[in-house]
Formats: structure tokens, C-alpha cells, sequence
């Protein structure tokens, strides 16, 4: 492997792993208030649950097309969410976030391993890469995280 490969490798895990210009998911989840997770945010239409298992969802589905071709992704957008009226509480929150660290710790271990080729096109996709999938994940969990940190500080004020 390269010097050049290695490197992008290891921005790649950097960028997922956050704290560099963006929270990371650790930092966020540790001073998150899981007990007013179900509650609505005034203004916002879904509980600070239904955005990480959202998040969790969107990492699962881009991991798991990024590896196999015979996956299926969820119906857009119905899929991606939880149900409306499924609000979520404390052990929802720990489940999820849980399983979000297991999908993204896979999706670092698929990106630190040399024999995954970042650049080459992902067979059953339509140009994808992982280099492309890697940077997706990145972008939509800092977007969501942002959202989520300012549900956070609305709901621990409330």
C-alpha cells in the first residue's frame, strides 16, 4: 500500500470518526439527555430518537450496499425513518446507538482494509465507490449530528 493510500485511508477514518471540525459521535451521545429523546422539539417534526435511528438506517443501508450485492435498500424515504407515532425512549436511544457504533466501526474496518480498492466502482452500483459511500456517511452524520445538537441543548433547556 502506498504512503498516498495509506493517508487517504486514515483522513477517511478521521472524517467518520469526527472532532475535527465536527463532533464526534461519542462527544455528542456522551452529554445527550436519552430521557427526553421521545420528546418533540417545538418546530421540529421528529424526536431526537427518530433522527439517530434515522442516521442508523442511512449508515447500515450505505455499508451494507457497499459490501454486498445482494443487498436491498429501504424505500426512499419511508424506509429510512421509523414510524411517526414511534417516538422513541432511553432504551431505544442506547440500542441505536449502539448498533450506529457496530455499522460505523464496520464501515472504518472496510476502508482500513487494504485489499477494499477506494476508487474502483462498486460492481452492482451505478459509479459508486467507497471512497464516494465513505464521504456520504461522513456528510449525513454531520448534518444530523448538527441538528441533533441543537435538539439537545433545546430539550435540556426545556
Amino acid at each position: 500500500m502506498s504512503d498516498n493510500d495509506q493517508s487517504l485511508r486514515e483522513h477517511l477514518v478521521s472524517l467518520l470518526n469526527g472532532g475535527n471540525a465536527h463532533i464526534s459521535f461519542e462527544d455528542f451521545v456522551k452529554d445527550f439527555p436519552s430521557e427526553k429523546c421521545g420528546e418533540h422539539v417545538e418546530g421540529i417534526p421528529y424526536t431526537a430518537w427518530q433522527v439517530l435511528e434515522h442516521m442508523r438506517i442511512a449508515l447500515w443501508d450505505i455499508l451494507e450496499f457497499s459490501r454486498n450485492a445482494n443487498h436491498v435498500s429501504p424505500k426512499w424515504p419511508a424506509g429510512y425513518w421509523p414510524a411517526k407515532d414511534d417516538i422513541g425512549d432511553a432504551a431505544k436511544w442506547n440500542e441505536t446507538a449502539d448498533k450506529f457504533r457496530r455499522d460505523l466501526k464496520e464501515m472504518k474496518d472496510l476502508i482500513n482494509d487494504p485489499s477494499t480498492d477506494l476508487f474502483a466502482r462498486i460492481p452492482h452500483g451505478t459509479d459508486q465507490t467507497i471512497l464516494r459511500e465513505a464521504l456520504v456517511v461522513a456528510d449525513h452524520n454531520s448534518n444530523h449530528l448538527g441538528a441533533l445538537i441543537i435538539m439537545s441543548r433545546l430539550l435540556k433547556a426545556k
